[in-house]
């Protein structure tokens, strides 16, 4: 009997050691899963702050295309690639080769304005990173008028097309003039002309000036 009472007999602190250790290895646990997720944690960027071209800049562009008094019409589209690229500070804002898109604001051939042709065209947008940024810059216009002397005047930046390149040719074989706007200003264009008619051919350099600044997000 006393063999009996002595196997049976249970005891209550190693019964619930079991209990006990299970209760401190999940306490470990549900500690060590607490700290996990702050050792993990994403580190946040600094915000990059965009880059500011400034009003007055200029942007000089190549045409895709030829347009022209008499090819063009009001509202036409036009397109073509920037030419050089646009620095801001010590950033490359617009890269050489973005691509540019601009209207046809105004085309007269000749004799539909007092006897000349009239071309006014504007740039809208530059693709910056695949997205089109609107683009507010002064407008440029063409004109040619008159008699003997062939011209061709820039309004859109206030000063005269000078270098005249060519002129009638014998044989009734029409005429050339090329025009280089503001001198020293990094202000470049051309336009011929043939029976007085104003034509910006293709691969054509063009250069606009921003009258508001352009943001461009990094």
């Amino acid at each position: 009997m006393l063999g009996c009472s002595s196997k049976s007999s249970n005891n209550p602190s190693d019964s619930n050691a079991p209990d006990t250790q299970s209760a401190d290895n999940k306490s470990g646990a549900a500690s060590h899963d607490a700290k996990e997720p702050r050792e993990h944690a994403p580190r946040k960027e600094a915000k990059r702050e965009p880059i500011v071209v400034p009003a007055g800049t200029p942007i000089t562009v190549n045409l895709t295309s030829a347009i022209g008094s008499k090819l063009s019409k009001p509202n036409d589209a036009f397109s073509g690639s920037v030419a050089q690229e646009v620095t801001a500070g010590n950033a490359v804002a617009i890269p050489k080769g973005a691509a540019i898109s601009g209207t046809v604001i105004d085309a007269k051939p000749l004799g539909k304005f007092k006897g000349g042709a009239v071309l006014q065209i504007r740039l809208d947008a530059v693709n910056i990173h695949g997205t089109d940024l609107p683009v507010q810059a002064a407008a440029k216009s063409f004109t040619e008028k008159g008699k003997g002397k062939r011209t061709a005047v820039l309004a859109g930046g206030g000063a005269a097309l000078g270098g005249i390149i060519g002129a009638l040719a014998g044989g009734g074989k029409g005429a050339a003039i090329g025009a280089a706007a503001g001198a020293g200003a990094g202000t470049g264009g051309a336009a011929f002309t043939g029976n007085k008619e104003i034509v910006l051919p293709a691969e054509s350099d063009l250069t606009f000036e921003l009258s508001q600044p352009l943001e461009i997000k990094r």
